[in-house]
């Protein structure tokens, strides 16, 4: 029916077949990208990777953490879901803790209570740690983050898991996730952090999230200590186009058909828009991405370093034509030249670019808004361990002068 030849059992017909099989497979797997319900789990991974299996929360000391170092908590959104989150001390706070207690091995049973909370809060900034897609806030790479920065900047960490994560309640969304952070925001001020002393910082879907809360609080004329976005993402329709199984883009096919493209990107429910979102950005900011991140290509990170630095370079009046066979003269071309060339020179003045041997690229520049921007380009830390990496973490104390 289809002009193929039966299978013969040779391997040439084997891999017709499984050529054709690719081809009819291809147009249903697009097709099932505008399933709601697939396209949620697709993106939240919340319920196909639930790490670690069978959690126990309340138990943060089988996960890594130092006996007593952390609190598991609850708290309740305005729409009246419950998430579970981990409080971690700062290691100065919790080592003092366990020194100056009558009876240490006492101390080491008790979580921190909400008068340590309070304490630690008040001793030493805190982040707001957004976590990205699957497992939940007790995943080891999300420990290991935990422990590097309670350790080594000496902040505390405050680690929410959005509905539908972990042991919240609920089912994941755009809006929702939005709520949950607001919400573990809000729960840090109210126990006596000051907007000045918080900084948040996003991990992969995390970054999406980030986007939204900082683009909230920035309309409220709130602004954290700093923004850190780890592994981003320019919005979801980019990262879905960019996305690859094995190493090869699964949309590559069409992009040589864009009114396909097109309608792919119109079936998506979810934007989480940081390349909008962060021109609301109102404090200093943090881009680290990894060369070797098969999970999120580090060119969306290289994206919205871009968007940041656009205010602060001259405009382009003359463009590429972007229809094939269309003309351009020999003197719109030199005009562009001149023009590229002059964006070309006034980046290279604003950008002080450092390459630092076995670890990667670090550029710096004042945004448009005069708060400092920093883009870490590392060679090592795939997607999982980027926040795990020591010289991303130098980088964030350094820039938010946690040291």
């Amino acid at each position: 029916m289809l002009g193929l030849p039966p299978y013969d059992g040779s391997f040439i017909s084997l891999i017709r077949h499984v050529f054709l099989f690719i081809a009819l497979l291809y147009p249903v797997l697009i097709a099932s990208l505008g399933w709601p319900a697939l396209q949620r789990h697709l993106i939240f991974k919340h319920a196909i990777l639930p790490l670690p299996l069978f959690a126990k929360f309340d138990i943060p000391e089988k996960y890594g953490l130092a006996p007593g170092k952390t609190a598991n908590l609850y708290l309740s959104t305005p729409d009246n879901v419950t998430l579970g989150a981990w409080f971690v001390l700062n290691d100065p706070y919790h080592q003092k803790r366990r020194q100056t207690s009558p009876n240490p091995s006492q101390t080491q049973t008790q979580t921190p209570s909400a008068n340590d909370i309070r304490d630690a809060i008040s001793t030493r900034p805190t982040v707001l740690f957004l976590h990205g897609a699957a497992a939940s806030r007790a995943a080891q790479w999300r420990v290991i983050t935990y422990v590097g920065l309670t350790s080594r900047l000496h902040v505390n960490v405050f680690a929410p898991d959005y509905r539908g994560y972990g042991d919240s309640e609920g089912s994941p969304d755009q809006a929702g996730l939005a709520l949950d952070a607001y919400t573990s925001w809000n729960w840090l001020i109210d126990h006596g952090a000051r907007p000045e002393d918080i900084v948040i910082v996003g991990h992969s879907l995390g970054t999406g999230v980030t986007g939204q809360l900082v683009k909230r609080l920035a309309a409220e004329d709130v602004k954290p200590r700093g923004i850190v976005l780890l592994a981003p993402f320019s919005t979801v329709a980019k990262l879905v186009e960019t996305s690859a199984v094995a190493g090869i883009p699964i949309l590559q096919p069409l992009q040589s058909f864009p009114a396909v493209l097109k309608f792919t990107n119109r079936m998506l429910r979810y934007e989480f828009d940081t390349l909008s979102a962060i021109q609301d950005f109102n404090a200093p900011t943090l881009i680290a991405h990894a060369q070797d991140d098969y999970d999120v290509p580090h060119s969306h990170a290289r994206t919205l370093v871009d968007k940041l630095l656009e205010p602060l370079l001259p405009q382009m009046t003359v463009d590429l034509p972007s229809a094939p066979g269309s003309s351009f003269s020999s003197e719109d071309f030199a005009a562009f030249s001149k023009e590229r060339d002059a964006r070309l020179a006034a980046r290279n003045a604003l950008v002080r670019k450092t390459e630092v041997p076995n670890f990667g690229v670090i550029e710096e520049f004042e945004g448009h808004k005069s708060h400092r921007v920093v883009y870490v380009e590392t060679f090592w830390g795939s997607h999982a361990l980027l926040g795990a990496q020591e010289g991303v973490q130098d980088e964030i104390g350094k820039l938010f002068d946690l040291f």
